[in-house]
């Protein structure tokens, strides 16, 4: 009996070029990302027919099919069990097949291989840093929302007997997460997992607490998830130069023992110094720039915030709110950043009044607006605001607007965080943290949506649409979509 999840595979499915021409499936939080041989081959009016599509992202020969939170998770398996399916009634004797499968695959590495010429090194490096991180994503989201309650419990004086229990559920999480960080780090770069959790794990085992560097004792924990990926990479390195001049013979006792040994060392003795400096500066500076140029800054990064979401590369800011966590007890810049999606969401708004005869467009911003009230902007931003051009510029105005609310707070004094990062929008409230108490905190937080709501609304309404043609919603400005 077929599902509405697997009915959308099966519809996705022949519109991405069959079977033969998927090479890889993977998906983050909204996103269905197909790595495929022959990117010409994709039904993109097709695709964005289908009512569970909210949007699509090209990136040469990848296909990332933007279906929102929760129906990506669930369609993601059922897509994988329809391709081994459909893989396995393939005729494989069937020389045409074979013989264009071969044609389409050289094809592929020559796309591929004009992709790596044209590909710029910085964003490369983010987009691998981005999937470092973004697997963590369910465990930072569970563990931050049960600190948050936790931390309500305690302020309130309930259940004292329940809140240890719950401290050690939220922390434990974070207390090795730069086991994980080293483990994904590894993985992405080439070397063997396990190993580079390995080498990660010295940075927060409580041994190091006897080890000093330059006259200073280390601490556990020291450098966090930056001195855990920074022994990742290195680990991978003195792995791969252990692969080519061990014996293979040696190599199942030599290369572990040599990559576990030699990059533990520099962990110790560099890496964790090293990273627990910079880890220092990132905390000052997030503190100096909201504290003294608080609205300046808030505006500048509400307004960026979008852009970075529509390329996927602001999952390259993990480690940094992940670093202020470890610091601070919260991050400080994400409440700002979340500013963007109360722009993304007036300005939806506004498109969703003006527009009010083009009913294929209103639906898509019914199923998607949910989402973005609660952070999610993908689903927005691919179906309603970057298609129509404008409104995605006027939603950033919205955004700047919500981050300068914000960032003129901390400049009185009145810092707004976040305990946890993944929820975003209203479904921050409960992970809310500041230091002049949770009720202050939640009203200026609140206020930011208002003015992000209210100004993403206002500048779409009035600037956003001059041009825009009602019956066309998606298709003006669909190369713009493929950024």
């Amino acid at each position: 009996m077929r599902t509405p999840d697997s009915t959308t595979a099966a519809a996705i499915l022949p519109l991405v070029g069959g079977p033969a021409n998927v090479l890889t499936v993977a998906h983050c939080m909204t996103r269905l990302r197909l790595g495929l041989r022959d990117r010409s081959l994709v039904d993109e009016e097709g695709l964005r027919a289908l009512p569970a599509v909210l949007g699509l992202v090209k990136d040469d020969n990848t296909c990332q099919i933007v279906l929102g939170p929760g129906t990506v998770a669930r369609v993601t398996p059922e897509f994988e069990a329809l391709l081994t399916t459909t893989a396995d009634r393939l005729a494989p004797h069937d020389a045409e097949t074979t013989t264009a499968d071969l044609l389409a695959l050289r094809g592929a590495e020559l796309k591929a291989a004009r992709t790596r010429r044209n590909a710029t090194p910085l964003k490369l490096l983010l987009r691998r840093i981005a999937d470092i991180f973004v697997p963590l994503i369910p465990g930072l989201i569970g563990c931050g929302v049960i600190a948050g309650l936790n931390g309500l419990l305690v302020n309130l004086g309930v259940l004292p007997g329940l809140t240890p229990a719950l401290t050690a559920i939220a922390a434990g999480f974070m207390a090795l997460i730069a086991v994980f960080v080293g483990y994904n780090t590894a993985k992405e770069f080439g070397g063997t997992p396990i190993l580079g959790g390995a080498v990660a794990s010295v940075v927060v085992y409580a041994g190091v607490a006897k080890v000093t560097v330059l006259g200073v004792t280390l601490a556990p924990g020291q450098g966090g998830v930056l001195g855990a990926l920074a022994a990742a990479v290195l680990g991978t390195y003195v792995e791969k130069w252990c692969r080519r001049w061990v014996p293979p013979t040696l190599d199942v006792l030599v290369t572990p023992t040599l990559t576990v040994l030699l990059t533990g060392l520099v962990t110790l003795y560099a890496l964790m110094y090293a990273a627990g400096a910079l880890s220092s500066a990132i905390g000052t500076a997030a503190a100096w720039l909201l504290s003294t140029t608080g609205a300046f800054a808030g505006l500048v990064l509400g307004a960026l915030f979008l852009p970075l979401v529509m390329l996927g590369l602001h999952q390259a800011l993990i480690p940094i709110h992940t670093t202020l966590i470890e610091q601070q007890g919260y991050t400080v810049l994400l409440p700002v950043l979340a500013m963007a999606g109360a722009g993304q969401v007036g300005a939806a708004l506004a498109v969703y009044v003006r527009l009010r005869h083009d009913t294929s467009l209103r639906t898509t911003i019914r199923s998607a607006l949910p989402a973005g009230l609660l952070g999610v902007g993908e689903p927005l931003i691919y179906g309603v605001s970057l298609p129509l051009g404008r409104p995605f510029v006027t939603a950033c105005a919205g955004g700047a607007a919500g981050g300068a609310f914000i960032g003129f707070f901390s400049m009185l004094g009145d810092r707004v965080g976040s305990t946890a990062i993944g929820p975003s929008g209203l479904a921050l409230f409960p992970l809310l943290s500041g230091n002049r108490g949770l009720a202050l905190t939640a009203a200026i937080y609140a206020g930011g949506l208002l003015a992000g709501y209210a100004v993403g609304f206002a500048a779409t309404y009035f600037f956003g649409l001059g041009n825009v043609t009602p019956a066309r919603p998606a298709e003006q400005a669909a190369e713009q979509a493929a950024v």
